[in-house]
């Protein structure tokens, strides 16, 4: 699959840690990762670091996108803020275009009604069902899911390596026995995955 550009949402109060993973492994085989906010103003991050981003949300299109990745950040249970990003994901989904979130945002997107009919995660149940979604009877309890349709990939706050293997078996930079190795190495420390994944 010949690589586009995936696209990672940044606002304040992101939480830096929860798409380390997946956006350095996506660069390192040969994506493009843009940074889109809701204006070209600098954000700030949970962690205090500022980004500038590349694009405002307005001029993202789906078609130009392998993928929509959201992440975790107060804002998502503080405010409305951040409901735009939300709306376009559900564009991105409509357009058969992949959309990743974790931790906060999957609240955000069960908000906007797209969690109703997929298959999806999050930290707990109990987190999703206080948005009032309808969604409730498509909830697993696991570190991370892909739908049925393969296009919602949906992770809880402390499964960042679990949300990169869902992304990296989506767009195919790693798969079979490398997948399940870089998954090896980088949640459990199994320094025998390494070979692996030189081979």
């Amino acid at each position: 699959m010949a690589a586009k550009t995936v696209h990672l949402a940044v606002y304040d109060t992101f939480a830096d840690w929860e798409t380390g993973h997946t956006t350095a492994h996506l660069t390192q085989n040969g994506h493009t990762v843009k940074t889109v906010a809701a204006t070209d103003a600098p954000v700030t991050t949970m962690g205090g670091v500022r980004i500038q981003p590349d694009l405002a949300l307005d001029d993202v299109n789906p078609e130009d996108s392998d993928l929509l990745i959201l992440t975790g950040a107060s804002l998502w249970d503080t405010s409305d803020d951040l409901t735009p990003f939300a709306r376009k994901a559900r564009a991105f989904l409509d357009a058969g275009v992949p959309v990743a979130a974790i931790c906060g945002a999957t609240a955000g997107l069960a908000r906007e009604g797209v969690l109703d009919h997929r298959t999806h995660t999050s930290a707990v149940s109990f987190y999703l069902a206080a948005t009032g979604y309808k969604g409730g009877d498509h909830y697993r309890d696991e570190d991370a899911v892909t739908d049925e349709e393969g296009l919602l990939i949906t992770a809880g706050p402390t499964e960042p390596v679990a949300f990169a293997r869902e992304v990296f078996a989506r767009l195919g930079v790693y798969e079979g026995e490398k997948l399940d190795a870089w998954y090896r190495l980088f949640h459990d420390s199994d320094a025998s995955a390494f070979e692996v994944l030189e081979s």
